[in-house]
This record gives structure tokens, C-alpha cells and sequence, in this order.
């Protein structure tokens, strides 16, 4: 018996999609909101719970087995992100139904609290995004670095078999992410 085809990635728009937007504001809010596909989904979500435990699946589960946020974000000792999770993602067989990989990166680790997203609008995620006290410390410019080309957001879109990658590619939401920030970026609204 042959097996379902997978949906369609989810997509993104393109920038130029928002080129008819005549006002700046309107046009920087209309971008904010597209890049919002990929971060209320659930592969960024899941790493910037409300709570000190991180997230799992499509359907945003408590982390199994249990574990804790810990000091610097990275577990607690003896059960640290990396006692499971290594520097990349590995395939797996024969394990609980429904796993196929587990999810590695060498910078495995939950979002700082103070980046917690799970169950905030798209306009708070907005706001919190450009308070450096919330963002790490980050201008317009190095959340458009950050966005764009760090290697664990964008394992959002290489989750590993089994896994639904975040809408579009990291280049689409890094574009995305830069014409927000040049559009003065506004927060959906303001």
C-alpha cells in the first residue's frame, strides 16, 4: 500500500510580495506578521516556552523524557540538553513510535526566559523582540543576524526525519526579517 504524500511546505512570501503597500508603516507591520508563520510555529515556540521546560512536536507537549530549563538554559546537571541532544540531528530506529530522528545542534539549548513566546500574541513577541533587555542585548541589526544566520534558528527548518520545518526557508525569513527592521519595524498594532 503506498504511502500518503506529505504536505506541501509551508511557504512564505516573498518581500516584493508587500511592495504595493504604500504606507511604510502598514507595509512594515504586513511584513512582521508574514515573518509570524514561522514564529508562533511550533519548532520556535517549542524553545521559548513560558515555563522552565521545553516544548515538543506539532502539538507542543511537554519535553519527554521530563526535563527541566536549568542554570544558563541548558539543563540541569545530570540531564543537560546534550545528554540527549549532540551536535547534530540523528536518525533513529526502532525507538517509541513515531520518533524517527532526534534533534541535535552543538548550541542545543531552551531560549532565555526572558525570550519566552509560548502563549503571547504576535504584537507582544513584536515588542519583546526589540527590548534589548528581553533579546539578549540585540539591535535591529543583529536580530536581522540572528534571524538570518544563526545555525539553531535555523535548525528550524532542518528539524530531522519526522519533524515539520518552520514555513519558507531561513533566507526568506531572514530577508523578511531585514525589510521589517528597514521599514522602521513597526509592531502589529502600534
Amino acid at each position: 500500500m503506498a504511502q500518503p504524500a506529505a504536505p506541501a511546505p509551508a511557504q512564505l512570501q516573498p518581500v516584493s510580495a508587500f511592495d504595493g503597500i504604500a504606507d511604510e508603516k502598514a507595509r512594515s507591520i504586513a511584513i512582521f506578521e508574514e515573518t509570524g508563520k514561522v514564529l508562533l510555529h511550533p519548532r520556535c515556540v517549542n524553545c521559548h516556552p513560558a515555563g522552565n521546560a521545553p516544548l515538543q512536536n506539532m502539538d507542543m507537549k511537554p519535553h519527554q523524557p521530563p526535563v527541566v530549563r536549568g542554570e544558563a538554559n541548558f539543563g540541569a546537571p545530570g540531564m543537560q540538553c546534550n545528554t540527549c541532544h549532540g551536535p547534530a540531528n540523528v536518525e533513529v530506529v526502532a525507538q517509541a513510535e513515531g520518533l524517527q530522528s532526534v534533534p541535535g545542534n552543538p548550541n542545543w539549548h531552551l531560549a532565555p526566559i526572558e525570550m519566552a513566546w509560548e502563549g503571547k500574541t504576535l504584537a507582544e513577541i513584536c515588542v519583546q523582540i526589540k527590548d534589548v533587555n528581553r533579546n539578549g542585548g540585540k539591535d535591529l541589526a543583529a536580530l536581522v543576524e540572528h534571524m538570518a544566520a544563526d545555525d539553531l534558528v535555523g535548525w528550524g527548518w532542518t528539524p530531522g526525519k519526522g519533524r515539520e520545518p518552520a514555513p519558507g526557508t531561513q533566507a526568506e525569513f531572514g530577508e523578511l526579517y531585514k525589510a521589517w527592521a528597514a521599514t522602521g519595524a513597526h509592531c502589529p498594532g502600534e
